[in-house]
């Protein structure tokens, strides 16, 4: 099969689309033909060494960790899902046209849904969620600002917060506020303009870090939460506040019910552009520039 492997922390020009060895299921997993994955931030921060330190990689390895497919093998002792099921979900490896994958961790694609597009949804879907229901855990009025509201993560946060009642500001850029007034917040606030009339919050979900958290910290009551997926800022300590850090993991159960919600239209992960696996160093660029949206590939 091919797949795209890292074979060195750098570049783009480390991404190499090669042939490898189709993997095979082990006990209790599951051999998935790919039809989409996507790009997100944490696999252009790997490639470039960023996260060497606390995730060090065998090189060469293969990157990615958004699913979606059809299931053309199983292991032994594998409940849940059958050969032919089309299923997503997050696991690692999936720059490869096989990716081999736990059974548990795959959640059903919705009848009807694409396919294709689907390869966009499972890790921020699942960061999103896990942000509000594990880090911040609202109350029904709370006041909770989402930052990156208009990133994949941050819509699905925005819409997370909503269904549990919170009061929810998304926290954009001054130029994108009209963009993010079709979100279905209750408020929009430019984190790159004066905060100085900002009422106390009581949490802050945060999405994007750097300067944008710092300027919103001095602005959560006492006691009240900082959720984020990016790591704790150095400008929350010492401050009265419960610091949460959020890092996704395999919810199956709950990303079934998330992609049947985005079935449903009740919010959008909208996709910027799309790319094949042979084409991965353009789609890096790409997506590490910055899109309006995830940034997909296809076999």
């Amino acid at each position: 099969m091919k797949a795209v492997l890292l074979h060195g922390y750098g570049g783009v020009d480390q991404l190499v689309y090669e042939e490898v060895p189709i993997p095979i299921a082990g006990a209790g997993e599951a051999l998935v033909k790919l039809s989409s994955t996507s790009i997100n931030p944490i696999d252009y921060k790997i490639r470039r060494g960023d996260m060497k330190e606390i995730m060090p990689l065998p090189l060469p390895d293969i990157l990615g960790y958004d699913l979606a497919g059809q299931v053309v093998a199983l292991g032994e002792g594998v409940t849940g899902v059958e050969v032919n099921d089309l299923v997503l979900g997050v696991t690692d490896h999936t720059y490869a046209e096989y990716v081999t994958c736990k059974a548990k961790d795959l959640a059903h694609m919705p009848d009807g849904f694409n396919l294709v597009e689907a390869g966009v949804l499972p890790l921020v879907l699942e960061t999103g969620t896990q942000l509000i229901e594990l880090g911040v855990r609202p109350r029904a009025g709370e006041r909770v600002l989402i930052t990156g509201a208009l990133g994949s993560v941050g819509r699905t946060a925005v819409h997370i917060a909503k269904k549990h009642g919170a009061y929810v500001i998304a926290g954009v850029r001054a130029s994108q506020r009209t963009e993010a007034e079709k979100l279905g917040a209750d408020e929009v606030v430019a984190v790159d303009e004066d905060l100085g009339d900002l009422k106390d919050l009581d949490a802050v979900a945060d999405t994007v870090g750097r300067d944008v958290i710092d300027r919103l910290i001095p602005h959560i009551r006492k006691n009240g939460v900082l959720a984020t997926v990016v790591g704790k800022p150095k400008s929350a300590d010492g401050r009265d506040l419960q610091v949460q850090e959020v890092w996704a993991v395999p919810d199956a159960r709950r990303l079934e019910q998330l992609v049947q919600e985005i079935a449903s239209g009740e919010f959008t992960i909208p996709i910027a552009k799309r790319f094949t696996l042979a084409e991965i160093r353009k789609a890096h660029e790409l997506a590490e520039k910055g899109a309006a949206g995830k940034v997909l590939l296809t076999p």
